[in-house]
């Protein structure tokens, strides 16, 4: 085999390997966003589909024609303009024919071209296309010079740079598609609403976001569903072109009698399958995460029905939902990232009026193009008809110089002062146009003709009448889509799909509440910090093992529902999900290891969240405040600081906080009651002083109902209680030393022995 040689000097050549890199990882992005992922802001397309509409204009596959394979299709596009995969080709024609993935319908497909649940489309060999009406509007005029065109890929052939698009595709049919370092994300919008925006702005250039979401308040999804988005978040995300709309699946209660009901879906967020929607639940039902939830059905057939039956019938369908849509893809999030290429050039992202702009400076171009295009075909038929009716005017001598000059063209031209193309129409006239009736038709012709001349060349040299023409035409649009029928009903292409509303209110807590399963159980931690969860209520806990040099801390039963609070000795409070606690085998697991508490610090109390209930916490040196438990949950694992405290002094107690008076003891034995209103409500701080001490700090802190009394037990288990009479001596005013205890108070200084 004959050895391959480099030119001349290329052994030699010395090339920068950054440099080189970088050039062509330029080129290669470049093509990426102009010629693959990143729409027009004029027309809305991608080159594949441009050329895939290009091709069906070309094989006149009109709105009214027949269909023709979408093989043939596919073919022409690849072999002519777009050299890339079949498939690839083919899957971009069967997207613009799927009604639930494009607002408004490119193709008209006949055959199988897939379904919601994910299902693919047949192949192309089975299935047939043609445009819909409006792919016609896209393609409007372009046979008259309305949009330039480039040569292809090959040179053999041209295709248009841009269509016409008498349609708002980029909005109306959305975008989305991956670059290189960008991305863009549209999804579809109404035409009607973006008509109406579109005729403010033209009247009113300067609108602002919020002006034109008077017209157009949100996406309008092919599948429907129901846009639970804050107004003011939408309106920024018009505002930047970034953003998102949180759309939920439209369901409504089918009560079944005897206070029996279940829920029926009837449309999901756009671009969910329902097929692997369903899955999803049955897997979520499987894990045991929908307690609320007994079975899920599919009993769909041309439309959507999701049948969801409740656990029972006193199930909450509000809070069945508001569960399922935390969980499941009923719920989605549909991103807006208007990033586009600004005249077809220059991607940026733009604001929802930019691109309404453009698409209307788009049409205004293509309006004087046309209005261009046509005042010169009249031109030239004037020309024509004016050499016509010179002809009819000197008919004998024409046809005598025909008859006998051997240069006719020349001698009409100079007996009659014709131009070249008035003497070629005259020589290339048949004899039956020569009766009296033609000549009369073409003085008509001519009139007409010549009134048309004027209207467009006045058109022209006024900006005002140009978008006085554009909005005419966008009224029309508007026309051909209204929202509903000119009886009421909804028009099938115009009217809106998606509703536009609030989120019902309902409890955070009770909606996490409802996506686990109730059971009840009995928690134990110990003193080194090791914690687990034993099944029901009824559980010796002395019976239970622990590590060497470990013992029981505390216990305490709750459900699985609960919330744990965790106080340490730094002031800051954690918060535990008691289902997601370690089960009663072994020792448990280290608390530790669940939230990140901090070196050094200890665990001081362990208690079930009440919602609305009220804590009283102190520091050791015995300074403390009353605080709302619901104040004290925290969302992360590095906890909330609630009391602040500063080394060597630690949190030391954490009690109820329900009654009228404080009893206060110290480790000096010392008792202080005063009542509770001297003590300030706060969510965080160091509090006020609760009792003086000289040495020593606080040891036990209790509130109680004056009409009760204070109550206390010792070490045997017997139960002391003191009315108010008896507190004489004990009652005070906050931060006082106090006296010495009742005679029976425990020994531990603490209200229960």
């Amino acid at each position: 085999m004959a050895e391959i040689m480099d030119p001349p000097g290329e052994q030699d050549r010395i090339v920068d390997l950054k440099a080189a890199l970088e050039e062509r990882y330029l080129s290669y992005a470049i093509s990426t966003i102009t010629q693959r992922a990143l729409p027009d802001a004029r027309d809305g397309l991608k080159p594949v589909h441009r050329r895939i509409l290009h091709a069906m204009r070309l094989l006149k596959l009109d709105p009214g024609q027949g269909y023709k394979k979408s093989a043939r299709i596919v073919g022409d596009v690849i072999g002519k303009f777009h050299p890339h995969g079949d498939q690839s080709v083919y899957d971009a024609l069967v997207r613009l024919a799927q009604d639930f993935a494009v607002r408004y319908p490119l193709v008209d497909g006949q055959g199988n071209f897939g379904s919601i649940d994910g299902d693919g489309a047949a192949a192309m060999r089975y299935t047939e296309s043609r445009m819909t009406e409006v792919a016609g509007r896209l393609l409007e005029g372009i046979a008259e010079d309305a949009v330039d065109f480039r040569q292809t890929y090959d040179g053999e052939d041209s295709e248009p740079v841009v269509l016409p698009s008498n349609f708002p595709n980029l909005l109306a049919n959305g975008s989305s598609g991956i670059a290189v370092g960008m991305a863009t994300s549209i999804p579809p919008h109404n035409v009607s609403e973006l008509c109406d925006a579109a005729l403010h702005l033209l009247m009113e250039p300067d609108a602002s976001a919020a002006d034109l979401m008077r017209f157009v308040p949100g996406p309008d999804f092919p599948t429907g569903g129901i846009m639970v988005d804050d107004p003011a978040g939408t309106e920024q995300a018009y505002a930047t072109g970034r953003g998102s709309f949180r759309v939920r699946a439209r369901w409504h209660r089918e009560d079944k009698g005897r206070g029996v009901y279940q829920i029926v879906i009837t449309e999901i967020p756009y671009g969910v399958q329902k097929s692997r929607l369903v899955e999803k639940i049955a897997e979520l039902l499987l894990a045991r995460r929908l307690p609320l939830l007994k079975d899920v059905r599919d009993e769909s057939a041309e439309d959507i029905r999701l049948v969801l039956e409740p656990r029972a019938g006193n199930v909450d369908p509000t809070l069945l939902m508001e569960s399922m849509f935390k969980l499941t893809e009923l719920e989605a999030r549909v991103s807006l990232n208007m990033n586009v290429l600004d005249k077809g050039l220059v991607p940026r992202v733009m604001s929802l009026g930019e691109v309404i702009k453009a698409w209307l400076e788009h049409r205004k171009e293509v309006l004087v193009r046309r209005s261009r295009y046509r005042l010169g075909q009249i031109e030239h038929r004037l020309e024509v008809l004016g050499g016509y009716l010179i002809a009819y005017l000197n008919l004998d001598e024409v046809i005598r110089i025909i008859r006998e000059e051997d240069d006719a063209k020349a001698e009409l031209i100079a007996r009659f002062n014709l131009t070249d193309v008035q003497a070629e129409a005259i020589l290339n006239m048949r004899l039956r146009s020569l009766r009296k009736l033609e000549e009369i038709e073409i003085r008509t012709e001519f009139d007409k003709l010549t009134k048309e001349k004027e209207h467009l060349e006045t058109l022209l040299g006024s900006e005002k009448r140009l978008w006085g023409e554009v909005r005419k035409q966008v009224e029309a649009l508007k026309t051909a889509y209204p929202k509903a029928n000119p009886d009421g009903t909804p028009h099938p292409l115009g009217a809106r799909r998606t509703e536009l509303a609030a989120a019902p209110e309902a409890d955070l807590a009770e909606i996490e509440t409802a996506m686990i399963e109730r059971e009840p159980i009995t928690v134990i931690l110990s003193e080194k910090g090791w914690i687990r969860a034993l099944k029901g209520h009824n559980n010796d806990v002395s019976a239970q093992s622990f590590k060497a040099d470990d013992r029981l801390m505390l216990s305490l039963t709750c459900e699985t529902t609960d919330k744990l609070l965790l106080l340490t000795t730094g002031g800051k409070v954690y918060t535990l999900g008691a289902d997601k606690l370690p089960g009663g085998r072994g020792h448990g697991e280290p608390v530790r290891i669940m939230v990140d508490i901090e070196e050094g610090q200890d665990i001081v109390t362990l208690f079930v969240h009440r919602h609305g209930a009220r804590r009283l916490i102190a520091s050791d040196i015995g300074n403390g405040f009353i605080v709302s438990e619901d104040e004290m949950i925290a969302n992360t694992r590095k906890g909330k600081q609630v009391l602040n405290v500063s080394a060597p002094r630690e949190a030391s107690l954490c009690v109820p906080a329900e009654g009228d008076m404080v009893a206060v003891v110290g480790k000096n034995r010392k008792l202080l009651v005063f009542p509770r209103d001297q003590l300030p409500e706060m969510s965080r701080g160091k509090g006020v002083r609760l009792q003086k001490y000289k040495d020593g700090g606080i040891s036990d802190a209790r509130l109680f109902s004056s009409a009760d009394g204070l109550t206390w037990t010792d070490s045997s288990g017997r139960t002391y209680t003191k009315p108010m009479d008896d507190l004489r001596d004990w009652l005070g005013e906050r931060a006082q030393a106090g006296r010495q205890v009742p005679t029976g108070f425990p020994r531990n200084n603490r209200f229960v022995g």
